[in-house]
């Protein structure tokens, strides 16, 4: 059960707002430093999961490098301090303005997506006297066991270049006098959590493609494996910090790669998802001829996971502790039919003015609002600061 701190009256305080649980935070960022350096495995931040400055600037300063898929966020991940030679910048439509921009800045790479986009970054290094730094993201057509509106590494997907495409890359890099090809880029899916099965899938496929760069003359002094690593939305507070240690080991394992090469990843969601909830008050309490609603403050516009997806979150009642249970949909005041946070959802009696904690919101949460309706966007609330 979430339990808030620092707080004086539950009946008064604003709603909604995100609470950051930061010990758990710090935690979890000094838990994957670790094991980062215990196995070797080089950690980039996923920034698309949460940009909160107080974040982004604890996970810099702990060493850990950037995983951006914007222009805005190669920017935004230079003024929080992390080191230009540890941004990678994905993406499949990158614009001439934000490849310049990231030239410019002397990032550590590129991970390019299409020829094309090898073809356009090599006429604006050469146009700007420089070299670009690039990975290749090679489509490596290995299937996730995800949601299919998360899966990134079937040959159906947008993203990453084809593996029928290699030998028009390894031409192109040859005949280069702009690109410095620094390795090869994976990414399968996110919110993985059969993490030994799939990560060694995930390897198997990219010895492969290694081996057929390194025997065409590219040699691939860094191997990234993408993120994709998941958390358990159904028992945030058994299993609050993701089991990096296995992640790593499983990767180390079973990917072929020379002492001198690097192992990459890019986690964003296992960083953050646990450490923060959406907390919000109960408006009314509606019983419909079939359902009965639990009708919240909050809506889709703060959290769209589930109206997105359909995506599970845990749900508790934090004002009201009762031994009589009813079925409820849990939904916003949002004017759509799809603001629906949980359907047919078992919860105590749960009554006008209760506080609801929707939990493991960290990732994918605040950076996927809006002000739809008008309405205001969600308070940010820290643990280590009192709650008005």
């Amino acid at each position: 059960m979430l339990k808030l701190k620092n707080i004086k009256d539950l009946k008064t305080v604003q709603t909604p707002f995100w609470y950051y649980d930061m010990d758990l935070f710090r935690r979890t960022i000094d838990t994957v430093a670790a094991q980062s350096a215990e196995y070797g495995v080089l950690v980039h931040y996923s920034i698309k999961a949460n940009a909160e400055p107080r974040l982004v600037d604890y996970i810099a300063e702990a060493g850990l490098g950037a995983d951006c898929v914007s222009g805005n966020e190669v920017l935004y991940a230079l003024e929080h301090g992390f080191p230009a030679e540890k941004i990678v910048f994905a993406g499949v439509g990158k614009t001439d303005e934000e490849l310049r921009d990231a030239l410019c800045a002397g990032i550590g790479s590129f991970n390019s997506e299409s020829i094309e986009e090898l073809e356009t970054l090599e006429q604006l290094a050469g146009g700007l006297g420089l070299k670009a730094n690039v990975s290749v993201r090679i489509n490596p057509d290995v299937d996730a066991h995800t949601h299919r509106f998360i899966t990134t590494g079937l040959e159906m997907d947008k993203f990453g270049i084809p593996k029928k495409d290699m030998d028009r890359v390894i031409a192109l890099f040859k005949s280069s006098k702009n690109l410095n090809f620094k390795g090869l880029h994976f990414h399968i899916g996110s919110q993985i959590t059969d993490v030994e099965n799939v990560f060694t899938h995930e390897c198997i496929s990219a010895n492969g493609i290694v081996s057929h760069f390194e025997s065409q003359g590219l040699r691939v002094d860094n191997i990234d494996l993408g993120g994709g690593l998941g958390v358990d939305y159904y028992n945030p507070d058994s299993h609050a910090i993701p089991e990096f240690g296995l992640w790593f080991q499983t990767l180390t394992e079973h990917l072929r790669h020379r002492p001198d090469q690097r192992i990459h990843v890019e986690p964003g969601r296992a960083l953050v998802a646990q450490c923060a909830s959406l907390v919000s008050r109960v408006i009314f309490v509606k019983d419909g001829e079939r359902k009965s609603f639990v009708i919240l403050d909050a809506g889709m516009n703060d959290l769209l996971r589930p109206a997105l997806y359909g995506a599970y979150h845990k749900i508790e009642n934090l004002t009201y502790e009762s031994d009589e249970l009813r079925l409820y949909d849990v939904v916003g005041p949002v004017c759509e039919t799809t603001d629906l946070f949980a359907e047919d959802r078992t919860l105590p009696l749960t009554r006008r003015g209760d506080l609801v904690a929707i939990r493991s919101a960290g990732a994918y949460g605040a950076v996927m609002s809006s002000t739809y309706n008008m309405r205001k966007p969600a308070r940010t609330v820290f643990s280590d600061e009192p709650i008005q």
